[in-house]
């Protein structure tokens, strides 16, 4: 496994080193390149002043004279021998050609360098510069220039300039030692910085691991704290907390959705030995033993009752609720549900009745959502003395879908609100196992509820009743409200 601390200082080198490969070939070729113009502009200025001077001053030289016997200058008085001293001593490396391409004179100092090839001594004849690198063996190449000398117009000969690029390619060795010098420096600061730039942002990664080492389920209530002033690692700690302060809720309601489990499961299944235990403590009737099994049947019944909604909340405890949304519409399953549980409310001597002011199509999964409902009504219906009502109420707001069911019953004190939802919590513990609940119902309703997007809400007022109200997301595009 590769450290990504050593990652770190890697990735910083290779682009450190990148950067340096990329500036100092930069600067090679731009040094380079202004070397060799400065070069190139200096020969053109020498020589255009040459070819000036020639053009205006010098005899015409004769093909046929020999390349360094023909004097060129502007005083007729001097003897040959002087006129081509003065010009060796002005001018060495100066090469004078006829328009053939002949040479005509060369100066002491100049190189024996092949001649122009025609397609260049076209280009000179008609007017153009010639520029060309010569190289010299066992020697720095030479730079030369060619250009023609105009005299009444024409071309009378043609100059040529040159110069040893040895300084050009000497300074360019002496950069790149110093480039290569600076570079190794440098990478050398580098892999030092890169050290310390790695422990400095690993160093709250560090912390948190080492935290998160120490913490167990029992020790959830711990939280980070960094010192540190990067907006990035404090988001990262804030985040670590968040998710320690969920995880410290999931667990608590996991013990104690454990602990409320044995718990209930425990009374039915004492009930059940003990009157094992004491059926089989003497020779019983055949009627006797079967009390015992009646009763034993009943509590049978009562571990069932509280392990269907047990397998429910299970189903709901994964990360992917098992629903399936699909547009539905509300009314017509409200209608069938109260039908279904009209026989039982008439018979407790309540009235269910509901009120559809505007039915929109919801995102649901319809068997859930009728586990739901039924739940929601039970509930409503149990807490209801005779003589009371149960009203189911269908709105729309925007583009959330509202089912409100409300009760005349007894009501739930406000110390009760914050709890209802809570797995095995009951209100009045003795009531509700009087009248066969679990404590489950509305745990159940929550999670289904947030299963669909949506949340469920209650408010409730002693002595007056209790209004719990569903909001789902409404089916967008399916239109709608049905009449």
């Amino acid at each position: 496994m590769v450290s990504f601390r050593r990652r770190i200082r890697r990735s910083a080198l290779l682009l450190i080193v990148a950067l340096l490969a990329a500036f100092s070939a930069l600067l090679y070729t731009g040094l380079s390149t202004l070397l060799h113009q400065q070069l190139d502009a200096r020969l053109v200025a020498l020589g255009e002043a040459w070819a000036e001077f020639i053009g205006e001053t010098a005899p015409v030289l004769p093909e046929s004279a020999p390349p360094e016997s023909p004097p060129i200058g502007g005083d007729q008085s001097r003897t040959r021998k002087d006129q081509k001293q003065e010009l060796r001593e002005i001018a060495g490396t100066l090469v004078v050609l006829s328009p053939s391409g002949k040479v005509l004179w060369k100066g002491a100092a100049a190189w024996a360098n092949p001649p122009l090839p025609a397609a260049a001594l076209d280009r000179v004849l008609s007017g153009d510069k010639i520029y060309d690198t010569i190289p010299i063996a066992e020697s720095p190449p030479v730079r030369r220039i060619s250009l023609p000398v105009f005299r009444d117009g024409k071309v009378r000969y043609i100059l040529q300039i040159e110069a040893s690029l040895r300084f050009i390619q000497h300074t360019l060795r002496q950069s790149l030692a110093l480039l290569s010098l600076v570079s190794i420096c440098i990478l050398a600061l580098a892999w030092v910085g890169s050290r310390w730039l790695a422990d400095e942002a690993l160093t709250p990664v560090d912390v948190l691991s080492s935290m998160a080492e120490r913490i167990s389920g029992y020790s959830l209530k711990t939280r980070v704290s960094l010192d540190v002033h990067y907006t990035e690692f404090r988001r990262l700690a804030a985040v670590f907390n968040a998710m320690l302060e969920r995880l410290q809720r999931v667990f608590e309601a996991q013990r104690r959705f454990i602990a409320d489990a044995a718990h209930e499961l425990k009374t039915p299944l004492s009930v059940i030995k003990g009157n094992l235990e004491v059926t089989l403590k003497k020779v019983r009737s055949a009627e006797d033993y079967r009390d015992v099994l009646i009763g034993n049947l009943d509590q049978v019944e009562r571990l069932i009752a509280l392990t269907r909604p047990l397998l429910t909340l299970a189903q709901f405890a994964g990360e992917t609720p098992p629903v399936q949304l699909a547009p539905l519409a509300i009314e017509p399953l409200l209608k069938e549900l109260i039908a279904d549980l009209g026989l039982l409310a008439e018979d407790r001597g309540i009235t269910l009745t509901l009120e559809a002011c505007r039915s929109p199509w919801v995102l649901g999964d319809e068997g859930w959502l009728r586990h739901l409902l039924i739940n929601l009504l039970d509930n409503a219906l149990r807490h209801t003395p005779a003589g009371g009502t149960v009203t189911v109420q269908i709105g729309q707001k925007g583009t959330i879908a509202e089912i409100a069911v409300k009760d005349t019953g007894t009501g739930i004190a406000p110390v009760h609100l914050p709890h209802i939802f809570e797995r095995f919590y009951r209100a009045d513990s003795a009531r509700a196992r009087d009248s066969g609940g679990t404590g489950l119902g509305l745990a159940i309703v929550k999670e289904i509820a947030e299963a669909h997007h949506g949340t469920i809400h209650v408010e409730s007022e002693l002595g007056k009743g209790s209004v719990f109200t569903l909001r789902l997301p409404v089916a967008m595009g399916e239109g709608s409200v049905s009449k």
